[in-house]
């Protein structure tokens, strides 16, 4: 490109995409949303005891840093001028738990991941606390079961069980927030000025707001017992927040916030209700628009807002499927079995057989999220005989993301009443072909994957770049880029993916009621 050209590139829009095993930072340029640079760190996850997923809070910013300072540098060697650069989306894994003091600005426990499991006893104690012990207690306001997967059961197990962490919350020193209010305050000033904000997405999936007020509810946290003063101030998911106060892009605001989820419905312009998305990352999300109204699921799914695009513009709502394991089975196949020795390998695993040889997988590390929520389940491999190798657990490891995308989507379709004729979809895992063509099959509908894949990181620079204030990215419908697209088509008869579909229904059921909370000797065996 000559240097002529590249002055030409008018308004950049950066983008940070904080997820649960990677930190990315990416430059878009907001007229064409095609990508200029990136740069990716890998994260830490932490297991200090079964079931429990912690991070660490100061490397998840440290990362954050060093991603927007690696692009910058990159874009200055294609000579970028960074004074493009005009505002800046955060996306960031949800319910994802951080408590920190706000005079001295340090985390005062390790974050705790959305995946982690510690606090069943605290959520089975929440539901017998219930009328007629049931999960689904404070669905109305929510959109939500009581599960571990939310925020305020980890903010509780937090005021429960560290010292530091209650002694903060009673002198009033403590800050609550989920991944974007950590960085966003850190970024915006952290113990000098920093805001202390979170968005309608993120706060959505704490348990403590309401979908309906758009607001946090003072009957959820007396529920919960929590405090309000330490929470976030909610606002929409396209405003300034506040400015960058440090590094090389100081002075450029943050602008926008969406929930990880809720940034790739975005960056997938699903616009209009009745479309909808699948995210295949460590987790699979599919989220259905359904305009603005919350609906209520009768079939196991969550009640989110899917993001409300300024101050003074409606929040649009969504159904979510969410299955807690999806790409972390490749990175368990990897690290715990050690049969592939790279992600990507499984693919060429799994292809070099071709089935599973009716071996079924079913990967309830975390227990089972939806349609089920059912915490009591485990995973299990089934259907093994003398004939059965690597290949073929390979194939039905991808096999098990299909077939619980396939179980979401059946939930969505009876709640929705309108079958969807194709399935967007995004998130690393899509650059698995096999796997793409196997959720064509298994579904029998076509599976359509945008030739650029990042949409989770496109969506947070949307709403950045078309914040009141900044306005340099349009979301007017004639103004979106028209996207190119892979299409994966069903290949196998639907009497043979049902009978497939059937067996793995089967599996699923012997997954279940496997764990109690009663707590384990050193043999594997109840004290």
């Amino acid at each position: 490109m000559a240097a002529s050209d590249r002055i030409m590139l008018g308004p950049l829009v950066g983008a940070i995409d904080q997820g649960t095993s990677s930190t990315r930072f990416l430059v878009f340029n907001a007229k064409t949303a095609e990508l200029l640079s990136h740069h990716q760190v890998e994260i830490k996850q932490k297991f200090p005891k079964e079931g429990w997923v912690e991070q660490d809070p100061k490397q998840i910013l440290q990362s954050v840093y060093e991603c927007m300072e690696r692009t910058c540098e990159k874009l200055s060697q294609l000579g970028i001028d960074l004074s493009n650069i005009k505002a800046i989306g955060v996306s960031n894994q949800r319910e994802t738990t951080v408590v920190w003091d706000k005079i001295t600005g340090e985390p005062l426990y390790n974050a705790i991941v959305w995946l982690d499991l510690r606090t069943q006893s605290t959520v089975e104690r929440l539901i017998n606390r219930t009328p007629g012990k049931n999960k689904n207690h404070l669905k109305h306001k929510t959109g939500l079961p009581i599960s571990t997967y939310f925020s305020a059961v980890k903010l509780r197990w937090l005021m429960d069980n560290v010292d530091e962490v209650r002694s903060a919350v009673h002198s009033g020193r403590a800050m609550f927030g989920t991944i974007d209010s950590w960085l966003i305050w850190s970024l915006t000033g952290a113990k000098n000025g920093g805001v202390h904000c979170t968005d309608v997405t993120n706060a959505s999936r704490t348990m403590l707001f309401n979908v309906h007020t758009l607001d946090w509810d003072p009957e959820l946290c007396q529920f919960f017992d929590i405090p309000m003063e330490i929470l976030p101030k909610v606002r929409s998911s396209s405003e300034i927040y506040g400015l960058i106060k440090s590094g090389s892009l100081t002075g450029v605001p943050i602008s926008g916030c969406l929930g990880d989820q809720s940034a790739a419905l975005v960056g997938q312009m699903c616009f209009k209700d009745g479309l909808a998305k699948n995210t295949y990352g460590t987790g699979c999300f599919l989220l259905y628009n359904t305009g603005q109204k919350p609906v209520m699921s009768e079939h196991g799914l969550l009640t989110t807002v899917a993001y409300k695009l300024g101050r003074d513009k409606p929040a649009c709502y969504a159904l979510e499927g969410s299955v807690a394991i999806a790409g972390a089975v490749v990175c368990w196949l990897k690290d715990n079995l050690g049969i592939i020795q790279s992600p990507e390998e499984v693919e060429k695993l799994a292809a070099s057989v071709g089935t599973s040889y009716g071996c079924y997988f079913v990967p309830a590390f975390s227990g089972l999220y939806a349609p089920y929520w059912e915490p009591s389940a485990r995973g299990i491999i089934c259907g093994l005989t003398q004939f059965t190798n690597r290949s073929h657990i390979a194939f039905a490891a991808l096999e098990a993301v299909c077939f619980q995308t396939r179980e979401i989507l059946d939930a969505m379709n009876k709640d929705s009443g309108i079958p969807l004729k194709q399935l967007q979809v995004d998130g690393g895992m899509t650059n698995n072909k096999l796997l793409m063509q196997l959720q064509a099959d298994i579904l029998c509908i076509p599976v359509v994957k945008p030739s650029m894949p990042e949409t989770t990181a496109l969506g947070a620079a949307m709403a950045a770049g078309a914040a009141e204030g900044v306005r340099v990215w349009s979301l007017e419908p004639e103004d979106l880029t028209a996207v190119t697209c892979e299409r994966f088509e069903p290949q196998i008869n639907p009497e043979e993916s049902e009978f497939r579909y059937a067996r793995w229904k089967k599996a699923v059921a012997k997954s279940m009621n496997w764990e109690t909370t009663e707590p384990l000797n050193g043999n594997g065996l109840k004290k």
